[in-house]
């Protein structure tokens, strides 16, 4: 039958010999579009930002976009035109469009920056710049399915084709993730990873070409005058129930990615995996859906039975990411080589969330075949569920990050996603019900009945069933929040607090010999810990000693606020400008820190801006005498944007002049490729720039950077002079707080320069925004303790700089003595 109707109405002109070599151009589609994607994502963030709201524009632009091109497509471009050479056409405008974006952003970039705002007219000039860059290639990829899709007959055999197209494409798009994030952007840069995006663009377009020159391709007359219009009567069920199902899986996507980067560590690689293990499960499903879709002879009910399954499916992963996979006895330190963990890390992915990726991306063929109908412009069909699709993906993505999570949690936003799978169910399956009733002979009563009764029945027990598995769904451990990946080994604590903001999740713990730790989306960031508060004031006195007199600063990133709590004290000091990218942090350690912090969030002088502190610095018009930095671990994915050779030179930029920089560099959970790129990067934009040293009895732990536009000099009897003046009691209070008891203890920090170590740092790598290469390298370290030998290494080049200090040979004598041994305590403050 259906090769009668491919001989009459040539709906399908072509031999399905070519169809294998269309699936394998597809997979080269998806690998590419996943590369562009990873790389317009990572430009886009470092000019508009990567706060929640930053993000929701990008997503949404990108999205919107392939929905656009999916619809527009059909009803633009002529049926008469042959699919592959229009397929053909729009991978060559992709990869020529991803070049030009490539080398367009910086020219954006300088208009933005010209024309920045805060408020409804930022948000809108965030879309203006991400339309500029993303709808033109996104139309493009987004039509390249109903492009192909004319190619195909709508009969069972032919829908199911369009179902393993796209299955293709996930495949590749499989591919692109994981070439681009463990080998191209690893290795390389953006630049080689467009390229290598625009070849296989350019290559998918050639063998395109030269398919359908071989393939023939013609409509009947018949064909040619149709109504393109045709609908399957009472189609609109589908339509809801496979955007729902969109709106679910991206709504689920960023759900468990968020508690799997907990679990696992938020590095560039576990995003990766957790992206790939996704795809897969979409890729899987679609390709068994695209096999029912050809055999059943009800592919609603089969999508509605997916959307039935999936409500078990999500259950099952809310439960794994809750209630299991936290608790198992997994040591990630065991293993130095990273490759041991990300294998691991794999498992859990697959364990936890392929069941119900695999239902998703089942969905998506069964739709297409619910709605096929003879001699209707399959380009049509195809582009009328793909943007339902995508619509729904647009509305979880960006529902569920902003406003879900913050507002009610990840354990009620699970619970809504089973609901909300709950009733695509039941909207596909009811109607089937009815229709098979009213069918039904009028003199079976009895029959009538039973299959009333039994549809009853059926739909109550399901309807049980849901809300057990909705009652089963656990909040997210607190232990998770707090130690993340170490939870298993984690320490004897209380928890005083625990939160689930818009860009991250937060807890307040306090350890029983009374030590009250600061916890960020898996990891301590600031503790009362006598190591880690000398470290939180190390940033905020030490330039404000070091400068004669300043009277601004800007704090990147608020954490515990002892930071910016330490300016507090300084007499000179006017305005202290605090730039937090998550809105909840300030409200938790306000109440929790205060002491610590010396109240500082409720300092008249003090002003906090909810903003990703890069675009801060990048928007803003105001120049400050000192920037002090203590942004999250670099292995954090996207933290490396605060540490690149453009971030510095932005900072640079807004200092006044005598202005200073300090930065916060790890030298635990990180290994010696990733310090000596943190370190050599920064001495690349402040070459006078010098190391302090926040050790542990002579062990290292971390260390403060510090950089002016000009050579540093301190003066040590002016340093003395303005400790020992009544202005400076309370700081002078402070640093014996922290056993910093003279002028020369606190000096004696000085750990090197970068004239000395130059030969330490000849191979580093330099962090720059085209490669991004500190987050590829801190995540290889994630679980390395190498701290002491990588503070030896540094140690070993230590010389003392006679010049950096204006002192009399007395104060250098007792500095020198000093460094050599840290019990030596010189001068006490009066």
């Amino acid at each position: 039958m259906g090769q009668q109707c491919l001989d009459e109405s040539l709906t399908q002109p072509v031999s399905n010999r070519f169809l294998p070599l269309v699936l394998l151009l597809f997979i080269g589609s998806g690998c590419s579009a996943l590369i562009y994607e990873i790389i317009w994502f990572q430009l886009l963030q470092l000019v508009i930002g990567s706060s929640a709201v930053s993000l929701g524009v990008l997503l949404g632009t990108y999205m919107g976009g392939m929905c656009l091109g999916s619809i527009l497509l059909p009803r633009v471009i002529s049926r008469r035109r042959h699919p592959l050479r229009v397929y053909a056409l729009l991978e060559l405008g992709i990869g020529i469009i991803g070049v030009a974006v490539l080398f367009g952003i910086p020219y954006i970039n300088r208009i933005y920056v010209a024309h920045a705002a805060y408020g409804f007219s930022g948000i809108l000039l965030r879309g203006v710049v991400c339309a500029m860059c993303l709808l033109p290639p996104t139309l493009l990829m987004g039509a390249t399915l109903p492009a192909i899709s004319r190619w195909i007959e709508m009969t069972p055999k032919g829908v199911s084709w369009l179902g393993f197209f796209y299955g293709g494409n996930i495949a590749g798009a499989v591919v692109g993730c994981l070439t681009a994030g463990f080998f191209l952007l690893r290795v390389y840069d953006i630049t080689m990873a467009t390229y290598v995006a625009a070849s296989i663009n350019l290559t998918v377009a050639l063998l395109g070409i030269g398919v359908s020159v071989l393939a023939n391709y013609r409509l009947s007359d018949d064909q040619k005058v149709q109504n393109n219009d045709i609908k399957v009567s009472g189609s609109w069920p589908v339509y809801v129930t496979i955007g729902l199902s969109g709106l679910c899986a991206l709504g689920a996507e960023v759900i468990w990615t968020r508690l799997l980067s907990l679990m696992l560590g938020a590095t560039i690689y576990t995003f990766s995996i957790i992206l790939a293990v996704f795809l897969v499960g979409l890729g899987i499903g679609s390709s068994i859906g695209s096999v029912i879709s050809r055999y059943t002879i009800r592919p609603r009910f089969a999508l509605g039975c997916c959307q039935m399954l999936l409500v078990a499916a999500i259950a099952w992963t809310a439960y794994m990411l809750t209630r299991s996979l936290p608790y198992w006895p997994i040591d990630p330190s065991l293993s130095d080589n990273p490759w041991y963990n990300f294998q691991l890390d794999l498992l859990r992915c697959i364990w936890a969330v392929l069941p119900a990726a695999c239902l998703w991306g089942a969905s998506f063929p069964l739709a297409l075949a619910s709605v096929a109908e003879q001699g209707r412009d399959p380009g049509r069909l195809v582009g009328g569920i793909y943007a339902a699709n995508t619509v729904g993906a647009i509305l979880g993505a960006i529902g569920f990050s902003m406003i879900a999570i913050p507002l009610v949690g990840t354990q009620n936003s699970q619970r809504l996603i089973i609901g909300l799978s709950t009733v695509a169910g039941i909207l596909m399956l009811v109607p089937l019900l009815w229709e098979k009733l009213d069918k039904t002979s009028t003199s079976s009563l009895v029959k009538l009945c039973a299959v009333r009764f039994t549809g009853a029945v059926s739909l109550a027990v399901y309807l049980g069933l849901t809300v057990i598995l909705i009652w089963t769904v656990s909040v997210v451990p607190w232990g998770l929040v707090a130690y993340g990946r170490n939870l298993p080994m984690y320490e004897d604590s209380v928890t005083l607090y625990m939160g689930e903001g818009m860009n991250a999740s937060i807890a307040v713990t306090e350890l029983s010999d009374g030590v009250r730790c600061f916890h960020v989306s898996g990891k301590v960031v600031a503790s009362t810990d006598p190591l880690d508060m000398r470290l939180q004031l190390m940033l905020g006195h030490i330039p404000a000693l070091f400068h004669p007199r300043p009277r601004s600063v800007l704090v990147v990133g608020c954490g515990a606020a002892v930071t910016a709590g330490s300016f507090v004290h300084h007499p000179d000091i006017e305005r202290i400008v605090i730039c937090e990218i998550e809105p909840l942090i300030p409200q938790v350690v306000k109440e929790y820190f205060g002491k610590e912090n010396n109240d500082v969030l409720d300092d008249p002088r003090v002003e906090i801006v909810i903003d990703d502190a890069r675009h801060y610095i990048l928007t803003t018009k105001e120049k400050f005498d000192i920037i002090t930095s203590d942004p999250i671990h670099p292995w954090v994915k996207g933290a490396a944007s605060l540490y690149t050779q453009e971030y510095f030179e932005l900072c640079r930029q807004k200092l006044n002049p005598g202005g200073i920089v300090t930065q916060w560099v790890p030298l635990y959970e990180s290994n010696s490729d990733a310090v000596k790129s943190e370190i050599a990067t920064f001495f690349e934009v402040f070459p006078y720039g010098t190391i302090w040293s926040n050790d542990s009895e002579g062990e290292g732990y971390d260390i403060v950077i510090l950089g002016q536009a000009e050579s540093t000099k301190i003066d040590i009897e002016k340093l003395r002079e303005r400790l020992d003046s009544v202005d400076y009691s309370q700081v002078r209070q402070s640093l014996r707080e922290i056993e910093f008891n003279s002028v020369i203890s606190l000096l004696a920090t000085y750990a090197g320069r970068r004239r000395d170590l130059m030969e330490w740092l000849v191979d580093a790598q330099i962090n720059r925004d085209c490669n991004m290469r500190l987050q590829y390298l801190a995540g290889m370290g994630l679980n390395s303790f190498q701290s002491e030998k990588i503070f030896d290494e540094m140690e070993s080049y230590r010389i003392f700089p006679e010049d950096l200090f204006i002192a009399s040979e007395q104060d250098k004598q007792a500095l020198r003595q000093a460094m050599e041994s840290v019990d030596v305590e010189d001068g006490l403050l009066e």
